[in-house]
């Protein structure tokens, strides 16, 4: 039989255990050889398991699970809270880490002795565990009495790190450690982990965000008031990045965000208004000195907090638009200043503004690009700035018609601009990004076929594989509706060569028809090329003859094509056998027809000449100009004057001479663009029409302003409709029977099928 243990009664054992307190307390207060063996531990351990396996009555668990909180409880307040109440400072701080470190020793101590009552006792009952009632009374005895003395040293030493003193950031973080696990219970959540940090949060992140705000509010006053908007805006960065830094060196994780936004709030929201409109050094300066690295600083500053950035890029679309004005403002001037020249004024407004305006739109779009980080907003705000300035005219011309100019300028052979093939590629890349701003891209395409046009008739193109490269730029951007009538000029012209050789082979082969004159012909397709003016002229009779020799061979190779000459495109070669020297004229087809007249008569009036050209009265006066009036005065006219009447009579001038012995004798230049403008409007009716009617088809009834906002929107691409033309091209359909009102719903429409 095993002899029955012996009782072990509270006193006796608790005495036995506070001598195991007294001599841990003296291990925590470091006084020299004093320690726990193997068999005084396991005599506590054996004490306190003996006195809880005990039957009852003598089953003292809940008694020693009490004991225990009580001894915790003496030493806190007969040892720490005085040597804690003596210390101010840093030194309260250091002896917080201190009484906490020995605090978690003690439990750890205790723990092991009492830890039957952990493993058996506390489960059953579900109490807390003994190490969180070890870090509860030191929560409830120490922490809550000394928090916020502590708080407020902490966040003073802060304060002093912000100033650029050193100090001990290790302390400040095993002080700051100490909330952080005080907020947590260590039955439940392991010792650093983010959750349960309601101490930290509470008694120490609340009061630290408040003290940044008033730091940092304090110190933007000054700054903003004694610093340049660049300066100011490096102290920011500089303050923000330390901060962050901060974080790492002592602060818990989960505090970044909080003081990144409380830092922020007072630097950069409560001040942009400041910060950007500063005098002399604000945003719009900093643009107009081209501060690019302040620029990418100040981007970088607001794109951190809430609505920074559109008061940046506001900013930036008026500097822009003002920029864009300002040289609108130069052309206009430029203008006026050679409106007597109008070569001058369109070549000043060409290579001047055009020029310029690209050149500011890749300066801006670099910036967009590189100190805004390609962000939306701005290129929003480029583009916004770019539309208004884009869509002025200058001294009467649309932008549409200046950059369908410059183009001209640089694919045209012997053109303006003297490019290489590669900064022609370039410019024609700028100008259709320069487009997409206009709202006028179908006057634009019609005013760039003109005089793709005249290029391609009169050989002035200077490259085709260039002339290609543009419409296909076009064609991406505007879609293929738009260049494809010049992409067939482009392949009638390579057809065109083809029959040209055909024919003069043709010639060749059959001498007896080879007429008196050399003759080139270029058959185009009509439905491709602009509408040229067309007159039945009488031409010469060598003139005649080769018409006729080149009709007899177009008919051998197509019988379905019916040709319609357009001799107001034509020019000729004519030989003048002056007195002094004959010179080789190169004119019009008109004016060649006019001066062989001559060569049957010495003396003619214009109703004479009017009568044997067969040519209309505006047409005769805008030759004999060119002729006798202009710069070459091939004829002399009496009246002599500088303008042609009816009753004006003229004769071949023998004595006409000139340096050259080949000279080209240009006709006056005609008014194009009202002609052009007009079928624009044309064709915009047409669109117009026909957006309505397809609206109109899919959804059968609608509202008045419903169809001319969807109808806006749809053409907008290429031009952005008149309200009012919207407006009578419906009434038009009405009239015409495709819509009619809706007599059930008021100022409404329904499709007529």
């Amino acid at each position: 039989m095993t002899p029955e243990r012996k009782i072990i009664l509270l006193d006796d054992g608790w005495k036995h255990m506070k001598e195991g307190i007294a001599t841990l307390r003296r291990i925590l207060a470091d006084e020299p050889n004093v320690s726990f063996n193997s068999e005084s531990y396991m005599a506590l351990y054996t004490t306190i398991y003996n006195m809880c396996t005990q039957k009852a009555p003598h089953d003292y668990s809940q008694q020693l699970y009490d004991k225990y909180k009580e001894a915790l409880d003496e030493y806190i307040i007969t040892t720490v809270l005085p040597s804690m109440r003596q210390k101010h400072g840093e030194f309260l701080l250091r002896e917080l880490v201190l009484r906490w470190k020995n605090h978690k020793v003690m439990i750890k101590w205790l723990s092991r002795f009492f830890h039957y009552l952990d493993r058996y006792f506390i489960s059953r009952r579900s109490l807390p565990s003994l190490k969180s009632v070890g870090w509860e009374s030191f929560k409830t005895l120490v922490f809550d009495e000394f928090k916020a003395t502590v708080t407020t040293v902490v966040i003073a030493l802060i304060d002093e790190d912000r100033e650029g003193q050193i100090i001990d950031r290790a302390l400040v973080k095993n002080v700051l450690d100490v909330y952080i696990e005080l907020s947590q219970d260590p039955a439940i959540v392991p010792s650093g982990s983010d959750s349960g940090l309601k101490l930290y949060s509470q008694d120490f992140q609340d009061a630290f965000q408040q003290g940044t705000i008033d730091y940092y509010s304090k110190n933007a006053q000054t700054w903003i008031m004694e610093d340049t908007c660049p300066e100011y805006m490096l102290k920011a960065e500089e303050s923000l990045q330390k901060e962050k830094e901060r974080v790492g060196h002592y602060l818990h994780s989960s505090t970044e965000p909080i003081l990144m936004e409380a830092a922020q709030g007072e630097l950069l929201a409560k001040n942009i208004d400041r910060i950007l409109n500063k005098e002399n050094s604000g945003c719009k300066v900093l643009l107009c000195d081209e501060k690019d690295d302040d620029l990418s600083r100040m981007f970088r500053l607001f794109s951190r907090i809430k609505d920074g950035l559109p008061p940046v890029s506001q900013t930036f679309k008026k500097h822009v638009k003002e920029v864009g004005m300002s040289l609108l403002e130069q052309a206009i001037d430029a203008a006026a200043s050679k409106k007597n020249d109008k070569k001058d004024v369109v070549s000043a407004l060409e290579l001047d503004y055009v020029r310029k305006i690209l050149d500011l739109h890749d300066k801006y779009m670099a910036y967009v690009i590189g100190c805004f980080q390609n962000h939306t907003l701005f290129h929003k705000a480029l583009k916004e700035a770019f539309e208004v300035v884009c869509n002025k005219d200058v001294a009467g011309c649309t932008s549409a018609e200046l950059f369908a100019s410059y183009c001209d300028s640089i694919l045209k052979k012997g053109g303006i601009e003297k490019l290489s093939d590669e900064a022609i590629e370039e410019n024609l890349d700028k100008v259709v990004k320069i487009l997409t701003y206009i709202s006028d891209k179908d006057l634009f395409i019609e005013f760039h076929r003109k005089k793709l046009g005249r290029r391609l008739l009169f050989d002035k193109s200077g490259n085709d594989e260039q002339e290609r490269s543009l419409l296909s730029k076009l064609k991406q951007y505007f879609g293929g509706q738009f260049t494809s009538k010049m992409e067939g000029m482009l392949t009638d012209m390579t057809v065109a060569k083809d029959n040209q050789s055909r024919y003069e082979n043709h010639i060749e082969s059959n001498p007896e028809l080879h007429p008196s004159v050399d003759l080139s012909v270029q058959v185009l397709t009509t439905g491709f090329w602009p509408t040229y003016k067309s007159s039945d002229i009488n031409l010469p009779s060598e003139m005649v003859k080769c018409v006729e020799v080149f009709k007899e061979f177009y008919q051998t190779v197509t019988k379905h094509r019916k040709m319609n000459w357009i001799f107001s495109l034509g020019n000729c070669h004519v030989v003048g056998k002056f007195d002094a020297k004959p010179i080789e004229l190169i004119v019009t087809t008109y004016q060649g027809a006019l001066l062989l007249l001559f060569n049957e008569a010495e003396r003619l009036s214009f109703s004479e000449i009017v009568t044997q050209l067969n040519l209309s009265q505006d047409d005769t006066v805008r030759v004999l100009h060119s002729l006798s009036c202009a710069k070459y005065k091939i004829l002399n006219k009496e009246p002599s004057g500088r303008t042609i009447s009816p009753k004006d009579v003229f004769e071949f001038n023998h004595k006409f001479t000139d340096k050259m012995r080949r000279i080209k004798v240009p006709l006056p230049p005609s008014d194009e663009k009202k002609k052009i403008i007009d079928d624009v409007n044309k064709d915009r009716r047409f669109a117009i029409d026909a957006s309505l009617v397809r609206i109109m088809k899919s959804r059968k009834i609608m509202a008045h302003q419903n169809l001319v906002a969807e109808c806006v929107e749809q053409l907008s691409r290429m031009f952005k409709p008149d309200i009012k033309m919207i407006k009578r091209r419906i009434e038009d359909l009405i009239t015409r029977e495709y819509l009619e009102r809706d007599k059930d719903a008021a100022n409404s429409y329904r499709y007529l099928a």
